[in-house]
């Protein structure tokens, strides 16, 4: 047994019951009742994932605040935005764009922490077999999708959207040179189950997702392979409303990042989030990090 978990078991046999009750919860500002902390997350992987790793990780706010926490999933990128928005949930994990989007809506939202990997992140263009395309080693390579089809991830995916655009139209290769509209896929699983299967000939995604996929044998490498790797961008990161500490008490911004920039790969229990989450630890952020996503949104006319 680590060194916190029963401590940690302890606790949460008071909170459990909360926990369950809290998420049913409504009223107050917003729409969310003020006294759950509520937390969400863009869907950007398959859902029985999400649904392991962020109830797992509100009772892990709930036990570092003292607060009833609650995990409200949604169904796409833009509701994570909107409810962050409205107040309905108060602390979101979002992709660098989303991040954005949420900060342009909510003045004086703040940017928490990030994954270690998340600093220099990277999208991954994949192409299947019958598409004829070879990997290449430059931008410029991305020219050779000329004629091909395309889908993009989420229509507001950072790494399966955004960069992969700016990258393309840094290249010279325009939407327009592509045979027909990019589809949206809406994650990046499914963006890999779609080329595939052959529905599309070139896909874009996160690189964290395309070596998991990869890892765990769920990609045919004869049927799908990686054409080229993007240089870093900074990605997702953890996102807080400006009112957190009026909401909830004094102190509560403080004991969320601390909780995150605290967990150690070393501990057991620790190690189980990290894992769900693709890191070995959570480092402080800050809204500069991602000016570089607000000006290509911006370019690419997504801040709306």
């Amino acid at each position: 047994m680590s060194r916190n978990t029963l401590t940690r078991r302890t606790f949460l046999v008071g909170t459990g019951a909360t926990l369950a009750l809290s998420a049913c919860g409504t009223g107050g500002a917003g729409g969310s009742d003020t006294r759950t902390l509520a937390i969400s997350a863009i869907p950007d992987q398959d859902p029985e994932l999400l649904n392991r790793l962020y109830p797992a990780l509100a009772e892990r706010f709930a036990e570092a605040t003292g607060l009833a926490v609650a995990y409200r999933p949604v169904t796409d990128y833009t509701a994570v935005v909107r409810a962050f928005e409205l107040g309905d949930i108060h602390l979101a994990w979002m992709g660098g764009l989303t991040g954005v989007q949420a900060r342009v809506r909510v003045p004086g939202a703040t940017a928490l922490a990030q994954r270690d990997i998340d600093a220099d992140f990277h999208s991954v263009f994949i192409a299947g077999a019958a598409s004829a395309l070879r990997p290449f080693d430059t931008i410029q390579g991305l020219r050779s999708l000329a004629g091909h089809t395309l889908t993009f991830g989420s229509e507001t995916s950072t790494s399966g959207r955004l960069m992969p655009q700016f990258f393309m139209r840094k290249a010279g290769l325009r939407l327009s040179d592509l045979r027909g509209a990019p589809g949206f896929s809406g994650s990046h699983d499914a963006t890999i189950e779609a080329v595939a299967s052959g529905s599309f000939e070139v896909g874009a995604v996160n690189e964290q997702v395309w070596k998991a996929s990869s890892a765990a044998g769920g990609i045919d490498a004869s049927g799908v392979g990686e054409l080229w790797r993007t240089p870093g961008y900074a990605d997702y990161h953890w996102l807080a409303r400006p009112d957190l500490d009026k909401t909830f008490g004094a102190g509560i911004q403080r004991k969320v990042l601390d909780l995150l920039l605290g967990l150690d790969a070393r501990d057991t229990e620790d190690a189980k989030i990290l894992e769900l989450f693709g890191a070995q630890s959570f480092i402080r952020t800050k809204n500069s990090a991602y000016d570089r996503i607000e000006d290509v949104a911006r370019d690419l006319d997504l801040l709306r």
